[in-house]
């Protein structure tokens, strides 16, 4: 799959499909993701995870027994990165999991033209739900500055619309996705699907070893400013820039495809910062 696409979540199988896009899983990992059933003894996981995708030809077992989509085993059929548009996505959100109830009550989409970034789409987001006050400290939004604004349900067809044939990208990209996935089932009964990039995982393989790899950080070794941290639009903007010089470095390095980029053979080697 070239880029984000959305489809009813019709079956649990469905999920399973949409969850392996963001890379190979364990059996436990895929049971406890995909079905919410934490600890997991592994021998009744991999039982599991095999009555729920061991039939489906979309999926593939590795020798080690982790999960993939069977089209990630061909890299022939991986797109270009020159062919591929690239949504740079940040959420600002009521919790910390999407999945015990959490809400977006901001959201930007950034996309990079001539590596350089777009802003897509913007907008708050009336969670329906009281902020908490540490989201109002941290972020700066508060219940009145949410009240007027639209539902996700109101915005949603334009989040699909700034998404559409994307690869879907994010600084911890599992935080997120999951939030943005979470929303579109929730209001659209449908399952987004589709590749995705981690620009924290791409900082461990691409950059010198750092202390740590948060926005901040990262950021900070490149030598971008953040302008509106711990806002949807400048983290998002911030990442893109983050995003499109690790993506120069991965070129360099010879990554022509998407698969180059997500699968490397071997290590890349670090790079310093130009």
């Amino acid at each position: 799959m070239n880029g984000l696409t959305a489809f009813p979540s019709a079956s649990l199988v469905n999920r399973a499909a949409a969850y392996l896009e963001a890379g190979p899983a364990s059996s436990v990992a895929l049971v406890r993701d995909v079905l919410g059933l934490g600890a997991t003894p592994r021998a009744l996981a991999a039982r599991i995870a095999h009555a729920l995708v061991g039939d489906d030809p979309r999926v593939a077992q590795t020798p080690e027994g982790r999960w993939v989509l069977a089209q990630t085993a061909n890299d022939a059929s991986s797109p270009a990165l020159d062919a591929c548009r690239f949504a740079v996505v940040d959420v600002e959100t009521t919790g910390t999991s999407a999945r015990a109830g959490g809400r977006i009550v901001e959201i930007a989409v950034v996309v990079l033209e001539a590596n350089a970034p777009r802003v897509a789409f913007h907008s708050l987001v009336n969670p329906g739900v009281p902020l908490p006050p540490f989201v109002t400290r941290l972020t700066g939004i508060s219940d009145a500055a949410v009240r007027g604004a639209p539902r996700f349900e109101e915005i949603a067809d334009a989040v699909l619309a700034s998404l559409a044939g994307s690869v879907f990208v994010a600084h911890s990209v599992r935080f997120d996705w999951g939030f943005v996935a979470a929303e579109l089932e929730r209001t659209r009964g449908l399952v987004l699907q589709g590749p995705r990039v981690c620009t924290v995982r791409l900082a461990r393989r691409l950059l010198p070893p750092l202390d740590r790899r948060n926005l901040d950080t990262v950021a900070d070794f490149l030598g971008i400013t953040i302008e509106g941290r711990h806002r949807a639009t400048g983290d998002a903007v911030a990442t893109a820039r983050i995003f499109g010089r690790m993506l120069a470095i991965a070129r360099e390095r010879g990554a022509l495809t998407m698969a180059d980029l997500l699968h490397p053979p071997t290590r890349l080697p670090a790079h310093p910062p130009a």
